[in-house]
């Protein structure tokens, strides 16, 4: 078999990354995150920082090049710089960092206005400081910063440029689609035109996302013959963002089979969920590869294909990822949906009985309860539970009140056979003051409500805020004990579930 091209992954979510608005991480924090980056991710190498941004900036890179000097990956280690003289390689030096990624002028628009200098002046700029590092010991490689445009409207500043760079003793020359505006189509085209001129030279490319379209650009550009790519976990950088890791990586491992990656998949999500705490910016659920619900089937008919042959199985396995495929339980669920979340709590159920809790979750999803895998004993137990009986009393409606230093209060209106009774009271809370109320709607009728003994709520373990929850209520009538559930995400409303299938078997 031929030899797999090697492509080289920058990861610039510490430097780049942080350049998304409201992000910034803590010495600490991109510490942890390179580490992080090159030993579990395993990406080839890390930009973790701008120089001569802030004094914490600083203090981060050193604590990042003293742990990378231990271990031996110092080299890995990239600090953006600028043409500024001597001050970003002082900076570099008292940074500990070995590796400068210089950002200079990649479009003759941004070198005419920006810096108001001919090519042949920057050019001898750039000279001197590629000079400078040299003495010091220093690696360089060079950001065309606005390439893209570069390309696009003076191609020929681009091309009078680099000519210049191969002279010069860099590592790599890095092309950024600064704004995000290139189609997929021009990633292929002016990739392939530089690879072909200056076979010597390393290119890198570095898309950000502004038209969606940072994984294609990303993808064409290899195509093309691009040697290293940049990206950022989640997606994280200025705007729209950068071609995120993750759907990058997994998209040219499943569509150009003839490349290879050094970076390690398992560990994609668990670097995603860090990066999410760390940036306090929320993963989208259906974001590729490291959302929460993307690996999750919804739809009953798929999880029956599943069931029966993989039939809605893609290349994307969540076990690739360290993660696991999951059905949702809500209003589209199917027999096959529950069967597998039961499965998975060791539960089997007669055809019968699964019928009956997959009717209870789809009117659950109607009312757009969010049904989780965790809730569905509790489901179960609602329904398994509930023997039919004749609903000759019904609350049809009631309104509950609290408020600070008020006593909780209750209006409701029920019918019992075809009768409507609708009155109102107080109590300690608010479902006291329901049965006040309803205490009161039964006096008409010369009637006595069971006593309450025993009163029961429980969610799921680990359950959320939204949980459904189960109230179980022993009630003491003159003959006996007996128990009524209610089931629903609201205690109260739960509560009194369980009280109209209390009054449902009164006598």
């Amino acid at each position: 078999m031929p030899t797999r091209r090697y492509i080289e992954v920058m990861d610039t979510t510490l430097r780049d990354g942080e350049q998304t608005s409201g992000v910034s991480f803590s010495a600490s924090e991109k510490l942890a995150l390179a580490q992080l980056l090159l030993t579990e991710v395993k990406v080839d190498r890390v930009e973790v920082a701008s120089a001569r941004v802030s004094a914490g900036e600083l203090e981060a890179v050193q604590q990042i090049t003293r742990w990378a000097t231990g271990a031996g990956m110092l080299d890995k280690i990239e600090v953006l710089t600028f043409v500024d003289g001597h001050a970003s390689l002082d900076w570099m030096r008292a940074s500990g960092a070995r590796v400068m990624n210089l950002l200079t002028k990649g479009s003759l628009n941004h070198l005419t206005h920006q810096l108001k200098k001919t090519p042949e002046a920057h050019f001898a700029d750039i000279q001197q400081i590629i000079s400078c590092a040299q003495t010091s010991d220093l690696q360089v490689n060079v950001y065309l910063e606005d390439w893209s445009n570069g390309m696009r409207n003076s191609p020929e500043y681009v091309l009078q440029y680099l000519d210049f760079l191969q002279t010069q003793p860099i590592r790599r020359v890095l092309l950024p689609d600064t704004l995000g505006v290139l189609t997929p189509a021009e990633s292929y085209s002016f990739v392939r035109e530089l690879v072909d001129r200056y076979p010597k030279l390393h290119i890198d490319f570095h898309a950000h996302n502004d038209y969606d379209l940072g994984v294609a650009n990303v993808m064409e550009a290899v195509r093309a013959g691009a040697h290293g790519v940049h990206l950022t976990v989640n997606g994280l950088g200025e705007r729209a963002g950068n071609a995120p890791l993750a759907s990058t990586l997994a998209a040219l491992r499943d569509f150009m089979p003839n490349l290879r990656m050094g970076v390690a998949e398992k560990s994609l999500y668990q670097v995603s969920k860090i990066v999410e705490t760390f940036s306090g910016l929320r993963i989208p659920d259906n974001k590729p590869v490291v959302g929460d619900n993307v690996f999750t089937q919804t739809a009953g008919i798929h999880a029956d294909g599943d069931k029966k042959n993989n039939l809605y199985f893609n290349a994307l396995l969540p076990e690739r990822f360290g993660r696991k495929r999951s059905y949702a339980l809500g209003k589209m669920s199917g027999k096959a949906n529950i069967e597998n979340n039961l499965r998975e709590l060791g539960i089997q159920l007669s055809d019968d009985d699964l019928k009956k809790v997959t009717d209870r979750v789809i009117e659950l999803g109607d009312l757009k309860e969010a049904v989780t895998r965790e809730d569905l004993p509790y489901v179960m137990a609602d329904v398994l539970h509930n023997t039919t009986v004749m609903a000759r009393v019904e609350v049809l409606n009631y309104v509950l009140t609290h408020s600070k230093d008020l006593k909780p209060s209750a209006t409701l209106r029920v019918r019992i056979d075809e009768e409507l009774f609708e009155e109102s009271a107080q109590g300690d809370g608010q479902y006291d003051a329901f049965m006040n109320a309803l205490k009161k709607v039964y006096s008409h009728k010369k009637k006595t409500l069971p006593d309450l003994i025993d009163y029961a709520v429980r969610i799921p373990t680990g359950g959320r805020t939204d949980a459904l929850c189960e109230t179980i209520i022993t009630w003491k009538s003159k003959k006996h004990e007996f128990k009524t559930r209610g089931l629903d995400s609201d205690q109260t409303v739960s509560a009194i579930k369980a009280t109209q299938k209390m009054l449902n078997t009164l006598e």
